[in-house]
This record gives structure tokens, sequence and C-alpha cells, in this order.
């Protein structure tokens, strides 16, 4: 486009706007400028959610450790991702109901009370159940703010838009484990535990975010009356929570015991009872089965809870495994994940680019699923010894392949609905992908510590009987006197009971932080048997992704439509009518 005709364009939608000119179905104009006015408002609430995510990863070894149990540290993520799943559906209901701006207020209210509600944390339970809280307005952050972008940007443009969110998931990715590291290294800030900060600083950032979106955030609603479906809701927490709870639980009850199988029946009554209540609600189902009756909406729903399952099975293991393996601070840690934030920024944007450009979504899901795979199949391969840079091309790679799927699959079910459906199809993209990340949480993190006992058995009995472990038994030399001469006495007290000695290493499980501070020989053990149970965890993820790669084949080729300039009304690209549907 011309100078020359561009400038008309803008200034007819200055005027238009500033009138009050409307597009031919009844929405304002929105200049560029008007648009990222708006997008402040949405990323500042992201970024609350986002930053949360990554501080607490990178500290999450030390909370638990602090609360005596490590190995129920799942919970803490699953609570999360139980509410934020089972809230965001509801947001898409609600926000059609009582506008957009009005409930993403309201989630960042309710995820601020569950900040503070964490740092008054005495438990790995008690910090479940807050975290749970906060898991209610996270819902509403994220599936919120890509509804509104839905709604004010057409398709083909989405992509470059959605770009910005992406700088905020980049942004805090770098931030956030560096910030969680520091936070969580301190013995206590202001008489406050360290951890317990890691928390508490989602406040002051909350409060900035709601002065923002209260300031920037205008919307014209026209409120859509809905029947809220809370029975559908209902339902689905008794499908998920009592399969959840198997996940976490099922190493000690056994998987087939008569525990297990009462939750594994109640899991499927709630499941059949969803599927009967959003059958008979209809068009007020809180997920329309109608919706995936689209091939489009099928595919990428199927694909994106096969990426959520690995995509948070992945996120939780590497920390564990640069912590505990490679004995790098929360910080360090934080520091070593950034070629996965590299490797998500780059994917996600050269991604947005070439849709906005091409207007064609398909190829990248696919390859983008193909790289997972091939990530985690690499990790399976990594050890106590394998050099950092090995695994950080590993991390990056994996980075990609999730930058390659975050905007696509999101495009992909807006581009399939009308404008109706716009709240409740974004949110259902949101919910398919959070419901694999909350299983993949649970089943990953089972699967590591169920496997981690036993690893760590042949590797003491492997490993015990060398001269080297022998040496260090009769006169460590390295780490913390101490802690050697702790561990000595209990290994030899387990000797004495007629043990392996392996049995000693069974405290791991609930507080790790002894394992760096032993002597490098005698810590042997636990790290070559942690590092092979995360092997075993990423082998599985890896095979989980697969599928997710055979249902991005089944995404239909679609044309996201001309660009704004090349219309034959020929508006420029910062003069946007809202479309009517697609």
């Amino acid at each position: 486009m011309s100078d020359t005709t561009a400038e008309p364009s803008r200034a007819a939608a200055r005027t238009a706007s500033a009138s009050g000119a409307s597009g031919p179905d009844g929405q304002p104009l929105l200049s560029h400028k008007e648009i990222i006015t708006i997008l402040i408002g949405l990323m500042m609430g992201m970024f609350l959610a986002a930053l949360d995510q990554t501080i607490v990863a990178s500290a999450m070894r030390v909370i638990a450790d602090d609360l005596k149990d490590l190995a129920g540290q799942a919970w803490v993520t699953t609570a999360y991702l139980i509410t934020s799943t089972i809230a965001t559906p509801l947001y898409g209901k609600l926000g059609d109901i009582y506008g957009r701006k009005k409930l993403f207020i309201f989630a960042i209210s309710i995820f601020t009370i569950g900040s503070m509600l964490c740092t008054l944390a005495w438990s790995i339970p008690s910090l479940a159940a807050f975290r749970a809280v906060q898991g209610i307005g996270a819902g509403g952050l994220f599936s919120l703010a890509l509804a509104i972008i839905g709604d004010i940007v057409p398709p083909r443009e989405r992509a470059k838009y959605q770009g910005y969110f992406l700088a905020v998931f980049g942004t805090s990715s770098v931030i956030g484990p560096v910030v969680g590291g520091i936070l969580s290294d301190q013995d206590s800030i202001l008489g406050i535990t360290g951890w317990r900060w890691v928390f508490l600083v989602n406040v002051p950032i909350a409060v900035a975010a709601l002065i923002v979106v209260t300031r920037t955030l205008h919307l014209r609603h026209t409120r859509l009356d809905h029947r809220v479906d809370y029975w559908g809701a209902l339902s689905l927490s008794v499908a998920l929570v009592p399969l959840l709870i198997v996940a976490e639980q099922g190493r000690e009850w056994g998987w087939g015991s008569a525990t297990s199988i009462a939750c594994y029946a109640i899991g499927l009554i709630g499941l059949v009872a969803f599927f009967v209540i959003e059958r008979s609600m209809g068009e007020e189902a809180l997920i329309p089965l109608r919706l995936f009756k689209n091939r489009t909406i099928a595919a990428a729903s199927v694909s994106s809870v096969f990426i959520g399952m690995g995509m948070f099975g992945g996120l939780a293991a590497i920390p564990l495994y640069l912590q505990i393996v490679k004995g790098s601070s929360p910080m360090e840690a934080g520091l070593q994940l950034l070629p996965m934030t590299l490797g998500i920024m780059s994917g996600s944007i050269f991604s947005g680019q070439m849709i906005s450009r091409t207007g064609r979504y398909r190829k990248f899901p696919i390859i983008g699923a193909a790289i997972l795979v091939l990530a985690l199949f690499g990790f399976h391969f990594v050890g106590a010894d394998t050099p950092l840079w090995k695994t950080m091309i590993g991390m990056f790679f994996f980075g990609i392949g999730l930058g390659f799927n975050f905007q696509p699959l999101t495009l992909a079910v807006q581009n399939a609905v009308d404008r109706r459906d716009m709240g409740v199809a974004t949110s259902s993209a949101t919910f398919t992908r959070q419901i694999g990340g909350t299983l993949g949480t649970a089943v990953f993190l089972s699967i590591l510590f169920s496997q981690a006992g036993s690893k760590i058995s042949e590797a003491f009995a492997s490993i015990a009987p060398t001269p080297a472990f022998q040496a260090a038994l009769r006169n460590p030399t390295g780490g913390d006197p101490a802690a050697n001469k702790a561990f000595i006495a209990q290994l030899q007290a387990s000797q004495q009971a007629g043990g392996s000695g392996a049995g000693a290493g069974s405290s791991a499980l609930s507080d790790s932080s002894f394992i760096n501070q032993l002597d490098p020989q005698l810590a042997r053990p636990f790290l070559v048997g942690f590092s092979d149970a995360m092997s075993v965890v990423f082998m599985v993820a890896a095979g989980v992704l697969v599928l997710a790669f055979v249902a991005s084949l089944f995404l239909p080729h679609v044309d996201l439509g001309p660009k704004p300039g090349a219309a034959p009304a020929k508006e420029d690209e910062e003069a946007v009518v809202i479309p009517a549907g697609h």
C-alpha cells in the first residue's frame, strides 16, 4: 500500500473512532494505537500469572524441602491446575454475560487473595489448598485475554498481536526463575522466610495490574444472556479430582487397591455425568459438544491435551534435574533454563510472523510436535554425567516446539467458530491444554517419585562396592562434614539392620537438600538414581507427544483470510474493523 493511500485510511480510522462510527457489525473501529492500549492492560494481567508460574517452579524444590515433603510437591502444581482448568470455561460463559473486563478484574483480585494466603502455608497440603485459590483467578487471566484479542483483531493479524503476549511469557521466563531463585535462597527477608516472598511479590504487581486494567481496558459489551452450567462444572470436578488423587497416591495405595478402584469409579461416574449434562444443556453447556463436531476444533483440542501433558511434565522435571542432579541453586537453575525461553520466543515470533504473512498455520503445530518428540526423546539419554551444554541444546529445541504450538492452535480454534462462540471456543482451547497439563504434572511426577526409590537402590547396588565410594565412606574429603557424618551413620545403621544400605536414601524423597551437601562420591548413587528416574519420565512424555503429532496431522488446511490492507476496501493495517464472524 502506498503512503498516499495509507494516510487517508489512518485519518479515516481516527475520525471514525473519535466520532463513534461503527463497522458493519455495529462494533467500533479500532486503530492500531487503540488496540495496543488495550493490550497493555491484558499483558499486565497475563504477566502476573506467567511470572507466578516461573517463580514457583524455580523455588519449588526449596519450598518442598522446607515443608518436608518433596514427593508431595506435585499437589501444589496440580491443585492450581485443577481449579484453573475448571474455572477457565466458566469465565468464557460469564464473560459473555457480564463483560470480559469485569471478569478480568475479578480474576486478578482472586489471584491476589490466593497469593497472600500462600505466604501463610505451614505444610504442602495447606499450600496446595491456597494455590487452588490462586488457580481460580489464573483460569480467567489467560482465557479472557485471548478471547478479548479474538474480539478486537481479525484472524490474519492475531498472530502478530499475540506476539506481544509471548513477549510477556518470555520476559517472565527470564525474570521469574532468577527472582524465585534469589528469594528462595534467602533464609528470611524482613522477618519472613525467603520462599514465602515468592508468593508475596505478586501483591504489588497485582495492584499495578488492577490500576492499568481499570484505566486502559475500555471495551463495548453487548450482554449475551446464558444459563451458567454450574452442574457441568461440578460434574467435571467429580471426574477430575479423584483421578488426580489416585495419580498422586496410587504408588502408595497400590494401583489395584480398593481405594484406587473407588477413585476410578467416582471419576468415571463424574465423566459420564459431565457428558450427559453437557448434552442436555445444548448451547448453554460449559463446553458445547457441537464445537467438537468441527474437525479443526476436534484435532486442535486432542493435540492440545497431549501438548499440555508433555509441556507441563517437561517443565516440572527439568528444574528438578538441574537442582537435584546438577546441584544448581534455584537461581542458577533459572538462568540455565534460558535456552528453553529463547526457544519459545524464537519459535513463537517466527511462527507468528509467517502466519501473518501467509495466512496459513497448519504446518507449525505438526513441525512443533515433531520437534517436541525428538527433544524429549533426547532428554531420555541425559544422565548424571551429561555436560550441561548438551542438556541446554535439548532445552532450546523443546522451547522451539512449544513456540510452534502456542499461537497456531489457539488461532485454529478461534478461526473455526462464529463470533458468538469466541469466548467459549477460546476458553475451550485453554481448557484442553490445562487438562493435559494437570494430568501431565500429576502422572509424570508420580512416575518420577515411584521410580526414584528403586533407581536409587539400583544405583547403590552398583556404586557402593566401588573403591571410590568405599574410600569416601572411610575418609570423605568433600562436602559438609556434619552431613557426611550423619549420612554414614545412617548407612551403617541400615546395613547392621540387615538392609542393603540403600534404605538410607529413602529420606531423599521427602527432603533432598542433604544430597548436595555430601561428598560427591557419597552423593553419586542419589544423583544417578534421580537422573535414571527422570529418563523414564522423559521417555513416557515423548510417547505422549507422538499422539500430539498424530492429532496435528488431522488439522485441515485453512486460510485465515486477507491481510487488512489487502481487502477490497483497502483498509490500512492500523485501521482494523472488528469482523462480525469468521
